[in-house]
């Protein structure tokens, strides 16, 4: 029997027999609950019409339901894809992404971002590199009571408030893979300056080449900043070298293709005349020809695991534990081979 006037949250638990908890658990898809109780509850929302306020919640929560993505980063698809895992993981909730970039050269930083999170009245907001690595962003977002979570290529903060990959180890095991081939003039185009991944990135390869007993020369390091055009003009620095290498492994897929594109247009042969890996695993690298070699950074998966640590216990109930810890892995498709001779 529906109840005179709008329903509210109280008709619906009160019919159902349940708590007002409990009925916000199955408003938030919570997986807390017993599917009896969810049918129950489900049956009285849909059979009183109820839809849920919230304007309401969010006053009541002090809060908007809202999960921010900022960041401050050069590389479109990786934007892109750490939108499709918060989005997965916020699918059937009551909550909404917005998206915020900033610059983090900017003196106001701080204060744009401060003014945005009380704004706005965030719930959470997830961090993406490099902003992530700027601890007085995690302090100021404690200060002002807003959810954090950061993304990054390290461990950076407690596991509550963090996932990270292990780019250095997953970047020794695809410079081994190199060496295995027999190569021992291998280049890198390094990421960009202030960015952890690209540091940790160049440490795995500095890593595995100094495991191999191969110097590793300046001239065979060339700086890039995760675009293509700078993955192909890194590539002329380093095939303008004599001898010039047989293997080079870009930080990203994206600077990965620059690469090849510089190769081709020297006449170089891929892998016959040189070798590539690359970083990320996106589209492009099951795009280009030939296929890329890369390592496979689970950016989706981090992504929706972020999103469901700032979602988790907002219907009162014990959070479920979700990783922090995300392993990065080697794909091996067609752009390695043995060097030429």
């Amino acid at each position: 029997m529906k109840s005179s006037g709008q329903p509210t949250i109280n008709d619906v638990a009160r019919i159902a027999g349940v708590s007002k908890k409990t009925v916000s658990r199955v408003i938030n898809r919570s997986p807390l609950l017993n599917e009896d109780t969810r049918r129950k509850v489900e049956a009285v929302i849909s059979e009183l019409s109820y839809i849920p306020n919230p304007q309401a919640r969010a006053l009541a929560l002090r809060r908007n339901f809202l999960i921010g993505l900022v960041h401050d980063n050069p590389n479109a698809q990786t934007v892109m894809n750490v939108q499709q895992g918060m989005l997965e993981a916020l699918h059937g909730t009551e909550f909404e992404m917005v998206v915020r970039p900033l610059d983090r050269g900017s003196a106001t930083m701080l204060d744009d971002l401060r003014h945005f999170l009380e704004r706005q009245r965030l719930f959470g907001v997830l961090l993406m590199p490099p902003i992530s690595e700027n601890d007085s962003i995690a302090r100021l977002c404690d200060e002002i009571g807003c959810r954090y979570v950061r993304m990054g290529s390290a461990m950076l903060d407690d596991s509550a408030h963090m996932v990270a990959s292990n780019d250095r180890e997953a970047v020794r095991t695809a410079v081994a893979y190199l060496v295995e081939q027999g190569h021992r003039r291998i280049g890198l185009v390094a990421g960009p300056h202030g960015f952890r991944s690209a540091r940790e990135r160049r440490e795995g390869f500095e890593e595995a080449l100094d495991a191999a007993g191969i110097a590793l020369p300046r001239s065979m390091v060339a700086d890039g900043n995760y675009t293509f055009d700078s993955g192909r003009m890194a590539a002329d620095r380093l095939l303008d070298v004599v001898p010039r290498p047989t293997a080079i492994f870009s930080s990203n897929d994206e600077m990965a293709a620059g690469v090849m594109h510089a190769a081709m247009e020297r006449g170089l042969q891929i892998p016959r005349d040189l070798s590539i890996i690359g970083f990320d695993d996106t589209p492009v690298a099951a795009h280009v020809w030939p296929p890329l070699t890369t390592v496979r950074w689970p950016i989706v998966s981090m992504a929706r695991s972020a999103a469901l640590k700032l979602l988790a216990g907002v219907d009162g109930g014990d959070p479920i534990e979700e990783p922090s810890q995300f392993l990065s892995t080697l794909i091996r498709r067609a752009s390695v081979a043995p060097p030429n001779g």
